[in-house]
């Protein structure tokens, strides 16, 4: 083959749906895929597309569009062959912080109206990304307080595990061989414990294998675990955008060092720092929570000051700032995010770390071209 042709080669095309802030769709780019379309109604994350992405088309709520608009939007003939699908419907519906009702959320039907449109666009593969929550959300939503002794037992569709089981079936009905499984980013070079969902099919009804690691957390075998360090040690000390902490709080950070958080106060604080939440079940393992220097930065959280999910920098009296959680979840540093502060922290956490989408974006180029996955 010559150079001019290894240039001019075709790439595998994919359409991103729910594309956030395109962490997934970046690391998809980087792995050799070409990116042809976006979908996003959250208006801030659709001025960070537009902003970084002015010629790629962008549409909104799925549930105005079919199959075959998709295509004519995407500038796809009715029989050109579509790569990957991928996206990762709303996950609150799923989310074991909320209130988990699943398919009877509007959120949830929007998950079905995804694979129902995947169906019709047929594509070779799909990948679908969410929260672990989908591994034992129901297909229906029952309170706690109608549950136990004395009320029905639970209808086969408010088991756990039904609402994953249903998107399955629905994608095996429709041809397809699915895989998924449970993953830790930081087990593919990303600097943080970030667990999510990734199911993969394939249309050629083969089960699709699993991801291959490039790091593990005590480097046998494989590079160790990136860490904080690694990633913002090197930013500029300007520009740097953050919410602040009350001084209520300031005043407790200032007794701790990277990696500690309110329990390692003096006990005789305890109850103070954590006023009416010390009675409160549970670890609480992020209040008052110093990130630490040399390991992957915990799952960050769409708002890093909250008292609950605190995301400290480790020395300096302030939560991590945009700059660094784009770090941390991978974004180039001219990757501009849209919106107001908040809406920033927002979308960049809640993107795909950009290294997992790559992983995804390595399994499918390795399975287009028919090459060997070690698992």
């Amino acid at each position: 083959m010559s150079n001019k042709t290894k240039k001019t080669a075709k790439k595998p095309i994919c359409l991103s749906f729910f594309s956030g802030a395109m962490g997934l769709d970046l690391g998809l780019e980087k792995a050799g895929l070409e990116v042809r379309l976006a979908s996003e109604i959250d208006p801030a994350a659709r001025s960070t597309i537009r902003t970084n992405r002015p010629a790629l088309p962008l549409i909104g709520d799925i549930r105005d569009y079919d199959a075959s608009l998709v295509r004519r939007i995407a500038g796809l003939d009715s029989n050109e062959t579509i790569d990957l699908v991928t996206g990762g419907p709303p996950c609150q519906a799923f989310s074991t912080a909320g209130k988990r009702l699943g398919f009877e959320d509007a959120r949830g039907n929007v998950f079905l109206k995804f694979i129902e449109l995947i169906l019709g666009l047929a594509p070779k593969y799909v990948v679908i990304e969410n929260v672990r929550g989908i591994l034992s959300a129901p297909l229906k939503h029952r309170p706690h307080a109608y549950r136990g002794e004395g009320q029905q037992r639970l209808s086969d569709d408010e088991l756990p595990g039904r609402a994953l089981l249903k998107v399955l079936t629905m994608l095996r009905a429709g041809g397809y061989a699915c895989s998924f499984n449970l993953y830790n980013a930081a087990n593919f070079g990303v600097p943080q414990i970030r667990e999510r969902v990734v199911i993969v099919c394939s249309r050629d009804g083969i089960r699709p294998p699993f991801l291959e690691p490039t790091n593990a957390p005590d480097g046998y075998c494989l590079p160790p675990w990136r860490t904080l360090r690694d990633v913002i040690s090197t930013l500029p000390p300007f520009p740097c955008d953050y919410v602040k902490f009350p001084e209520k709080r300031l005043r407790f950070y200032r007794l701790l060092a990277p990696g500690q958080y309110w329990k390692d106060l003096p006990e005789s604080l305890h109850k103070e720092a954590l006023g009416a939440s010390y009675a409160s079940g549970g670890g609480k393992t992020g209040f008052l929570r110093r990130v630490a220097w040399d390991k992957p930065a915990p799952t960050l959280v769409t708002h890093p000051a909250m008292p609950a999910t605190d995301l400290a920098h480790p020395t300096e009296e302030r939560p991590l700032s945009v700059q660094e959680y784009k770090r941390v979840q991978q974004f180039h540093d001219d990757w501009l995010i849209s919106g107001t502060i908040i809406e920033q922290y927002r979308q960049i956490g809640n993107a795909v770390p950009c290294g997992l989408g790559e992983a995804i974006g390595r399994l499918v180029i390795k399975l287009l071209n028919g090459k060997k996955v070690i698992e």
